[in-house]
């Protein structure tokens, strides 16, 4: 028995786990709870003001009329941006890690180009779009001159949330192809080499071999990119800003709500109210998160 165990003793063990637990719980649960219990109070960004408990009333403050559009244009925003950006990414993804665990010439300076955005970070990802889409003298603007329109592009509502989402897709979109990259090389070839002695065709090599074995990367992918975009507020805050409605989340009405203000003054702050928030966004992400993970799972045992 003491062979195989990886340590000499259990001591180790026991005080290895007991390091991490107290991590866990001074860094992840004890500002977690902190966030709840301030969001029942009106603690605001002015230092020295009395914090009161007002119990519920920053949650009903969130759906009431005087707020409710701010809100359900964040909430709607967040669902959109999510759903669209997942994906889109997944299947991006998926076709672009097919085509690179092919024997291509020089497939490792691929995956290298494919994988770059995601190493690049939100501000510079931000200064390369915002760039790319410069309304004055940006590539895309110089496109839509041979044309003889124009556009705002991340100041037109109509397509700002868009271009963000594209951005997004663009700048994680390596993460999920390396796992579809890991899962495509962890299937035996020997399998496709059965199917094709069958007379299986390429579609349905792929559909009856591929997508089956594949099911878990695509678990992992979704549910990555799910919770990414739920909580994804810095590419839309560099790229248009905290103020623009079309592109407002709810991460980012949080951001704006705790520390940047409406009117970009510490009057307008209110923590407690973000903190509300927060709480809100919280079990959207969690709601959502078991619900895909309860469903992909399932996916996942009938294939």
């Amino acid at each position: 028995m003491a062979q195989t165990f990886p340590f000499p003793g259990r001591a180790p063990v026991r005080v290895s786990f007991a390091v991490g637990l107290i991590l866990l719980t001074v860094f992840g649960l004890v500002p977690a709870v902190a966030v709840f219990v301030v969001s029942f109070t009106d603690l605001r960004g002015l230092p020295y003001l009395p914090v009161n408990w007002v119990g519920l009333d920053n949650y009903i403050s969130f759906f009431s009329p005087a707020k409710r559009a701010d809100s359900m244009n964040a909430l709607w925003n967040t669902i959109v941006f999510a759903v669209v950006s997942t994906t889109v990414q997944i299947v991006l993804a998926l076709g672009v890690a097919l085509l690179l665990n092919l024997r291509l010439r020089g497939r490792n300076f691929y995956r290298a180009v494919v994988f770059m955005p995601t190493v690049l970070g939100v501000t510079v990802t931000g200064l390369v779009w915002s760039l790319m889409f410069n309304v004055t003298g940006g590539p895309a603007a110089a496109v839509l001159s041979w044309f003889g329109t124009s556009s705002a592009f991340f100041g037109d509502p109509r397509l700002a949330l868009a271009l963000v989402i594209i951005v997004q897709i663009w700048m994680v979109m390596g993460i999920s192809v390396i796992i579809f990259l890991s899962g495509l090389q962890a299937i035996p070839a020997e399998l496709y080499e059965v199917a094709a002695i069958d007379g299986a065709s390429g579609w349905q090599r792929f559909r009856n071999v591929t997508i089956p074995l594949l099911a878990p990367s695509i678990t992992a992918n979704v549910l990555l990119g799910i919770v990414n975009a739920l909580q994804s507020y810095q590419l839309t805050y560099v790229l248009t800003g905290p103020n623009n409605k079309s592109t407002q989340v709810l991460s980012l009405l949080i951001y704006v709500q705790g520390f940047g203000g409406k009117s970009g003054t510490t009057l307008s702050q209110s923590q407690g109210y973000a903190a509300a928030i927060s709480i809100i966004q919280f079990l959207l992400v969690g709601v959502v998160t078991i619900v895909a993970l309860w469903y992909l799972r399932r996916r996942e045992a009938k294939l």
